[in-house]
């Protein structure tokens, strides 16, 4: 039985093709849930196995893989039997390590990325560098889902992109507005507050003094005073 690719069923020990068949799932077998890649990617070598996938907006999200209970119990304790050894312990303990310093070095790559967007008057460095820290901090966690995980852009434009939401969030009223369900309007109010953005990084890269009720100003003594009182 060859590996297919099946959407969730509609009961339980079912799942339903593509052009709508509901089938009921082979006796014997077990769904072996996501997380555990190294098991996953083993259940499927070992012989028969359908996955499920379910595609939510733009993204498709794995609900598991259907095999064999006896595949995959046996799948299970062959792994459990690697990771108990010294040699397993090491080797993840380098990857930990090694995958730190990738993250380490992502981060100072991205935040300088972002000053040098930002590209603000000698006048406005401290803002400059406050700004950057925010929006790096909030755009670099593993896992974060945000643009500048993605590697399908340059580092420069991941930068633009994280420090034009960061604002569009943080100095606007776009999370609070009401907008109406007709295609392509949120798409076009997020348009004109990342134009606005634009506009008021343009004045501090001319070096001109911040407004009195400066939105960016704003948050960002704002994020400093919550981030303060965390590590306090």
């Amino acid at each position: 039985m060859p590996a297919q690719t099946f959407l969730p069923g509609p009961r339980p020990n079912t799942v339903r093709t593509h052009t709508g068949q509901v089938l009921p799932v082979p006796t014997g077998w077990e769904l072996l849930p996501p997380g555990d890649a190294a098991l996953t990617r083993r259940a499927k070598a070992a012989g028969d196995h359908w996955l499920v996938q379910e595609k939510v907006g733009r993204k498709l999200f794995s609900r598991g893989v259907w095999a064999p209970a006896a595949t995959i119990a046996q799948c299970r304790a062959e792994l459990a039997g690697e990771r108990s050894t010294e040699a397993y312990a090491k080797k993840q303990a380098a990857g930990a390590k090694r995958r730190e310093n990738t993250q380490r070095e992502y981060i100072e790559d991205f935040r300088g990325a972002v000053v040098e967007f930002l590209g603000f008057h000698p006048r406005h460095t401290n803002l400059a560098a406050a700004l950057a820290t925010a929006v790096t901090n909030h755009a670099t966690p593993v896992g974060s889902g945000t643009v500048a995980r993605t590697k399908r852009i340059p580092i420069e434009r991941r930068a633009e992109a994280a420090v034009i939401a960061w604002m569009r969030h943080q100095t606007t009223a776009y999370d609070s507005m009401k907008i109406a369900r007709v295609k392509g309007q949120r798409r076009e109010v997020r348009r004109m507050l990342a134009q606005r953005s634009k506009e008021l990084l343009s004045a501090y890269r001319r070096g001109e003094p911040p407004a009195a009720a400066c939105a960016l100003a704003r948050a960002l003594a704002s994020h400093e005073s919550v981030t303060g009182e965390a590590q306090a």
